[in-house]
C-alpha cells in the first residue's frame, strides 16, 4: 500500500513530531551537559554530539509521527524539516536584531544545510520504521 500522497499529510501530526524532536533534542542536550560531556559555555564543543543528538531527536519524532497516523511517513519528515525552516525564519524576522550579538556563527551554510537534511532524512526514517511495525501489525491481527 502507498500513502506517499499530500492529502495524507497532517498537520497536526507534523507539528506533534515537530515539538517530539525539538524535546528530544533539547533533553539530549541538557543531559550532555550536566554529565559534562559538552561545554555548553565553550564554543564549538559539542559538533559531533550536536549532530548525533539532532539525528536521533528527530529519529523519535517521526517515529512518534508514523505511529499516530501510519500514513507518508517520507512526506511527513520532509514537512518536519520545512517547520524547522519556519521557525528559524520567523525567529529570525522577530527577533532577529535583539539576538545578533548571540547569534550562531560558527558554521558555514553547508553545515546548516546538512543539518536540515539530516533532520529529514531522520524523520522520515523514524516515521517509515513504526509506520511499517504499525501496519504489519494491522495486517498480523
Amino acid at each position: 500500500m502507498h500513502t506517499e500522497h499530500l492529502q495524507n499529510v497532517r498537520p497536526a501530526g507534523v507539528l506533534f513530531g515537530w515539538f517530539v524532536s525539538v524535546a528530544v533534542v533539547s533533553l539530549i542536550a541538557l543531559v550532555l551537559a550536566v554529565t559534562g560531556i559538552v561545554d555548553p559555555e565553550a564554543s564549538g564543543s559539542g559538533g559531533l554530539w550536536g549532530v548525533l543528538a539532532i539525528a536521533v531527536g528527530f529519529f523519535v519524532g517521526g517515529w512518534f509521527v508514523g505511529s499516530r497516523l501510519g500514513v507518508a511517513p517520507i512526506l511527513h519528515g520532509v514537512a518536519m524539516g520545512v517547520v524547522s525552516i519556519l521557525v528559524w525564519f520567523l525567529a529570525n524576522l522577530l527577533a532577529g536584531e535583539t539576538v545578533a550579538d548571540s547569534a550562531w556563527v560558527s558554521g558555514s551554510e553547508t553545515y546548516y544545510a546538512g543539518l536540515l537534511l539530516l533532520q529529514m532524512v531522520a524523520a522520515g526514517l523514524g516515521a517509515s520504521v513504526s509506520s511499517r511495525s504499525r501496519r504489519r501489525a494491522t495486517v498480523a491481527s
